[in-house]
């Protein structure tokens, strides 16, 4: 008895698959870095970013996220820890993978045309595709005013960004958008702020983030069921009125959950 030595479909598309040119394809890390501070003339805070100018095409002189190539020495956190370290000199309050973006063409040209139904460019043929992986951090409010400075780099409000380069408006109304769906159900707001903060110093934040005012009576009691913070004994001094209380954060409780990648880790390595 013989067996046929013909191919196996498998076989042909792997081989077909190994062909395929992937030196065209780069793989960057960049970090969409959110704090709290006010605007000019005003007293309650809001969400602001850092970017950075591009001193080279394509999209010189526009601003862009912080980022760049992966260096093969990091880990994609690694990198973006880097990033971050880079543009503000301080570490992150809380730092999580958002995305993996990786459309051929991440051009505002192409999402217009996706938003309006119109055909996407063709990229042109010396396009470098790159594949960004995003994550996002927050700085706490007390180290905000410690921040870099440089005239290539400046914090922009996130309601008031310019074009930008790439597809980086996008990324930042996702990592918005994820934001706004995590506070709702972890205490990330609580990155967003010192060791010890009063209740409106809190409320605040997740003003901030949900774009709308808060009930002071209705926050007090849904962050009092959720255990979430307790109370130091101290109260803010120098006040001419009453004082308020100061909190610090439930340790007990993670700022959200980790991830699949995170609780298996969490599991395993403790």
């Amino acid at each position: 008895m013989s067996i046929a030595s013909e191919p196996l479909p498998g076989a042909v598309a792997v081989e077909e698959h190994n062909d395929v040119d992937h030196s065209s394809v780069s793989l960057a890390v960049s970090t969409v870095i959110l704090a709290l501070r006010p605007k000019e003339n005003e007293t309650h805070p809001t969400l602001w970013l850092p970017l950075v100018r591009r001193l080279r095409e394509p999209y010189k002189d526009q601003w862009a996220l912080p980022g760049g190539p992966l260096k093969p020495t990091l880990s994609l956190e690694e990198a973006a820890g880097f990033t971050l370290k880079r543009a503000t000199n301080l570490e992150p309050g809380y730092l999580e993978q958002l995305y993996a973006f990786g459309d051929v063409l991440r051009a505002p040209e192409a999402r217009a045309a996706r938003l309006s139904g119109a055909p996407v460019p063709t990229p042109a043929a010396d396009h470098e595709r790159v594949v960004s992986v995003v994550y996002w951090a927050s700085i706490p409010a007390t180290e905000v005013a410690n921040t870099r400075v440089h005239e290539n780099i400046r914090w922009f409000p996130v309601d008031e960004l310019p074009e930008l380069a790439f597809d980086h408006n996008e990324i930042i109304e996702y990592a918005l958008y994820r934001l706004q769906n995590k506070v709702e159900y972890s205490r990330i707001a609580h990155s967003f702020l010192g060791e010890e903060f009063t209740l409106a110093q809190l409320r605040e934040v997740y003003e901030a983030i949900l774009g709308r005012t808060l009930d002071p009576a209705n926050f007090r009691r849904q962050i009092a069921a959720s255990k979430s913070i307790i109370d130091t004994g101290r109260r803010v001094e120098g006040t001419r009125h009453r004082p308020p209380r100061l909190y610090r954060y439930n340790d007990a409780q993670a700022y959200a959950d980790a991830g699949p990648l995170g609780m298996y880790r969490e599991r395993h390595e403790a």
